[in-house]
């Protein structure tokens, strides 16, 4: 029995009856982007070919009337997919990604963006496909009088960061960072695992080691071009939080504490969003700044249209490299 998130009244217009019938031509791949800068570049590259009859379904309107998702659907080098773009944060990319495994007949989930540089072996420019992303963004902060919990995986004193060091009691304290809990439909019903690392497909993640040497664009335009190639790395660790890192010493603490490559703000939602419905899941990030390492403006703003053509050129390679999901 199928249970959908989706109001019966809704499920009863056109929208739907329109979806029922893109689902008999499944399953597909979902692609799940963040913001418009991916989704253009996505689109630029000139490789999704839309569905001749149903392009999009658009999943519009609420007591807010504020515009819902639009949910393009075609093919890519023939492989059969499902693009949304769900907005920026951790809510909207596990409401997006939640919508679209209980709507259409997806089997498996490519996500790609941009992210901040947290690793200095890394540079702007670069793509990374994680093996594992943390929340770095569920925490106790902590009562400067009160006692650790045993259960935090680290802990950030921010009295360690006074300037001049040691100039008296941050009544900041510590921050504790918790693990996430994991409810999966393979398990009990409301028993969950709690859990800091959540993990990518292993057998995507596999196939994605054949994109390392990929060749990737190093220029923005014929005037602004990156001093060395990019590359892509494959098996780096990742983080999420509902955070815009820009702030040098904490990209530091996030990479010496947990090993942190990037930083962005939707990831670990769908990865946990795909391993609670037991859906292979992937995520491909391009770096596009190196988090907190320049004085004023963010070189997203320079560098991000690059970072998101590259994360592209990735994303189209591994569909290529898929088995199944193929025209019938």
């Amino acid at each position: 029995m199928s249970v959908l998130a989706i109001p019966s009244k809704r499920r009863r217009g056109s929208s739907f009856s329109t979806i029922k019938q893109l689902n008999r031509k499944g399953p597909y791949i979902g692609l799940i982007t963040v913001y418009s800068p991916e989704e253009e570049a996505f689109f630029r590259t000139g490789a999704f070919k839309p569905d001749a009859k149903h392009p999009f379904v658009d999943l519009s309107g609420s007591k807010y009337d504020v515009e819902g998702r639009r949910y393009r659907v075609g093919k890519i080098n023939g492989k059969k997919v499902v693009f949304v773009r769900c907005g920026v944060g951790m809510t909207n990319a596990a409401a997006a990604t939640q919508q679209m495994l209980d709507l259409f007949d997806v089997t498996g989930i490519v996500h790609f963006g941009i992210s901040g540089n947290l690793n200095d072996s890394m540079s702007i420019g670069d793509v990374t496909i994680a093996k594992q992303f943390a929340h770095t963004g569920l925490w106790n902060w902590l009562n400067p009088n009160g006692t650790m919990d045993p259960a935090d995986v680290a802990y950030l004193e921010v009295g360690s960061y006074n300037v001049p060091e040691g100039d008296g009691v941050n009544l900041l304290g510590q921050i504790g960072y918790s693990t996430e809990q994991l409810f999966s439909v393979s398990r009990e019903p409301n028993t969950a695992v709690s859990l800091w690392w959540m993990e990518v497909s292993q057998q995507w993640l596999q196939l994605a080691r054949s994109l390392e040497g990929m060749e990737l664009e190093r220029c923005v335009n014929s005037s602004l071009c990156l001093p060395e190639k990019p590359k892509l790395v494959v098996g780096l660790n990742g983080a999420t939080s509902n955070i815009f890192l820009d702030n040098a010493a904490y990209r530091d603490f996030l990479f010496q504490t947990f090993e942190v490559s990037s930083s962005d703000m939707e990831s670990s939602a769908v990865v946990m969003t795909c391993l609670s419905n037991r859906i292979p899941v992937i995520a491909i990030r391009g770096m596009s700044d190196l988090a907190g390492g320049q004085s004023g403006e963010n070189a997203m703003d320079t560098y991000g249209s690059l970072a998101a053509l590259n994360t592209a050129k990735a994303v189209l390679k591994f569909i290529s490299k898929l088995p199944g999901y193929n025209s019938r």
